[in-house]
């Protein structure tokens, strides 16, 4: 695979033929090494130095059929068909080129991480001793750490260096097809509220899925370019960067999030250099780009140039949109792009999405009405509304919202679990029959089961779905609910010292028996002790909450940067942070534990006296969103 300087690229031939009927990655990849054996397939684009304008390596179809034909046939002398095959590849060419093989082979792909991913060693290590691969597929950069790391968990599956299987292992190597109805990947879930499981992708689950986000963002019809740093080992950045394209034989640019995260302008610049391009990002990536690109690293973009953009985050905020707009309007980015879109694991990912061509619609809504589980439009000009992004309509499947205790279907606008069904739904969660059971095969809804239990909060206005919050996360005082993401907001906002992004609002259990709430926030990066007093924080919060939400929280913890759990997919963890904060990991330092054992009445009036310009602060920064 040549390296050089990534150019213009050449515009794309005409469109390949379309394939025949196919149900599976491995047909479809065939057809595409037959009908365009010489088009681009994927393009990985590195950053050897922090000035790179980037080094593509680039995989033709008929390149891409030749690695994979290799590796697959030197899988099937190693593992039987069905048999786990895990990926502990960086992002690169040899991610697409083990997932492609070990699905050709006929075995279960395991899509992960290399055990250097800072903090998730732990998790890794569950996954294999869940999965329990025959194989473990790595890269020639990665092989002495995977090797290390299995040797120290006493794991002990046949080790295969992508790169070292000669191209001549598939001379004479015929495929089996599995078909629809086969396990063809186990993706497994984040962990953001209970431990990661494995869900059970079908052949036939994957290729619907690819096609109805493919349709949903305007790709069904013709060519466009995706391009992702989106981790590979993620549902979202499996389907939209190797699955979509396989299906459709677009091509696909990739690049490593750890590039995004040095210099987020790379992927705008990938972004600019393709004709119709569609990525996908989660919110704080859109933020992260509207601060941090300065205005001379903005010459050159050409973002009219992007058909959509995919906003599928914890929560889609919608003010995030509009400084995104704000920030790169002058360099051809249209509002009409911005795709707010809502999904999961166990549906593949894709659920809905709101489609490309007019700007996001948004609702403000009556907070008191929303923590009665009603979706009632706020007052103009309400300072206390709650925004959401709505998510769009469903993508070739079926959405109901029931009351999630008795499972009766409940009316437009009224606040409920988010069932799901479709061809995209998973068969169920690896080696967990109840767990399957109690998720997949519900027949609860406005129509005949089976259907997928989400465990997601929302509703839908307008025929669109608006997704609330997370059912286990969510916080009930005094027979009033509270979202945990409008708190994080309203907590963030409170004072300069909260670092962005980097906070959990969860419920606790009190000495009565009832719930109280408590936030723990990390303190912004590198802020000096002076400015980050743990009491004047926690007192700007707790007004800041009391004031919008009518909620006294209990306790209010300022601590260091990484404290606050995050999932692989870079979400928080409210789970993890309550089960640390029960076992008294967080040490909340002598002033704040002097702020706890105060005075009720008193930390209430000192709450007031220090938080009513906190509290103004608190009612007109952050909108809130859905979960997405």
């Amino acid at each position: 695979m040549p390296a050089s300087p990534l150019p213009e690229p050449a515009p794309e031939p005409s469109p390949a033929p379309a394939p025949a009927p196919a149900d599976t990655l491995p047909t479809l990849l065939a057809h595409w090494t037959r009908h365009t054996p010489d088009r681009r397939a994927f393009t990985f684009v590195e950053y050897p130095l922090p000035d790179s304008r980037g080094v593509h390596r680039t995989l033709t179809w008929a390149r891409l059929g030749v690695r994979t034909r290799a590796v697959a046939a030197h899988l099937s002398g190693l593992a039987r068909p069905y048999e786990r095959v895990a990926l502990l590849c960086p992002q690169g060419p040899g991610f697409v080129v083990g997932f492609l093989a070990a699905l050709q082979a006929g075995t279960v792909a395991v899509p992960m991480f290399t055990p250097d991913l800072p903090g998730h060693a732990d998790r890794l290590a569950a996954v294999l001793t869940d999965a329990r691969p025959t194989v473990v597929l790595t890269t020639e950069s990665a092989a002495s750490s995977v090797r290390a790391f299995l040797a120290e968990h006493r794991l002990e599956p046949h080790l295969v260096v992508v790169e070292r299987v000669p191209d001549e292992r598939g001379d004479g190597w015929v495929p089996s097809d599995p078909g629809p109805q086969a396990t063809a990947y186990l993706q497994y879930t984040s962990g953001s509220t209970r431990l990661p499981a494995g869900v059970e992708i079908t052949h036939g689950n994957v290729v619907a899925n690819a096609c109805q986000a493919l349709g949903a963002y305007g790709a069904a019809a013709r060519p466009v370019t995706t391009v992702g740093w989106l981790p590979l080992y993620h549902d979202m950045g499996l389907v939209l960067s190797v699955a979509a394209p396989v299906v459709r034989g677009l091509h696909s640019v990739l690049m490593d999030p750890a590039a995004f995260l040095q210099r987020p302008v790379r992927w705008l610049q990938l972004l600019s250099a393709h004709r119709d391009t569609i990525s996908a990002a989660p919110n704080f990536a859109y933020d992260y780009c509207a601060s941090a690109v300065a205005d001379h690293e903005k010459t050159g973009l050409r973002l009219d140039r992007v058909t959509a953009l995919i906003n599928g985050s914890e929560p889609v905020r919608p003010a995030t949109a509009d400084r995104f707009h704000a920030a790169f309007a002058q360099h051809g980015l249209r509002d009409t792009v911005h795709c707010p879109s809502y999904g999961l694991a166990e549906a593949t990912v894709f659920v809905s999405a709101h489609r490309p061509g007019t700007p996001p619609q948004r609702y403000a809504l009556d907070r008191e009405g929303l923590a009665a589980g009603k979706a009632l439009p706020a007052a103009p000009g309400d300072p206390d509304a709650v925004l959401l992004a709505a998510c769009g309509e469903p993508a070739g499947q079926a959405v109901s919202i029931v009351d999630p205790g008795t499972g009766a279907a409940l009316a437009e606008g009224e606040v409920g679990e988010i069932l799901v069904q479709g061809p995209n739904v998973g068969r169920g969660y690896w080696g967990r029959e109840q767990e399957t059971r109690d998720t997949f095969r519900n027949a609860w809804g406005d129509a005949p089961g089976p259907w997928l239990r989400t465990g997601d909060l929302g509703t839908i206005l307008d025929g669109r779905l608006l997704v609330t919050g997370r059912l286990k996360d969510l916080i009930i005082v005094d027979g009033r609910n509270h979202y945990p993401q409008e708190l994080e907001a309203t907590a963030e906002a409170a004072h300069p010292a909260v670092r962005p992004g980097r906070l959990v609002a969860f419920a606790v259990s009190g000495a009565d028996g009832g719930e109280s709430a408590v936030v723990v926030a990390e303190h912004v990066r590198g802020l000096p002790p002076e400015k980050r007093d743990s009491v004047q924080t926690a007192r700007a919060v707790r007004a800041a909450v009391s004031a919008r939400h009518a909620l006294r929280l209990s306790a209010v913890l300022l601590v260091p940067p990484g404290s606050v759990p995050r999932t692989s997919s870079g979400k928080v963890s409210r789970a993890l942070a309550r089960q640390r904060y029960l076992d008294g990991a967080y040490d909340p330092g002598p002033d704040l534990a002097r702020e706890h054992t105060a005075d009720g009445d008193a930390a209430a009036g000192a709450d007031a006296s220090a938080g009513a310009d906190a509290g103004a602060r608190a009612r007109t920064g952050g909108d809130e969103g859905g979960r997405a």
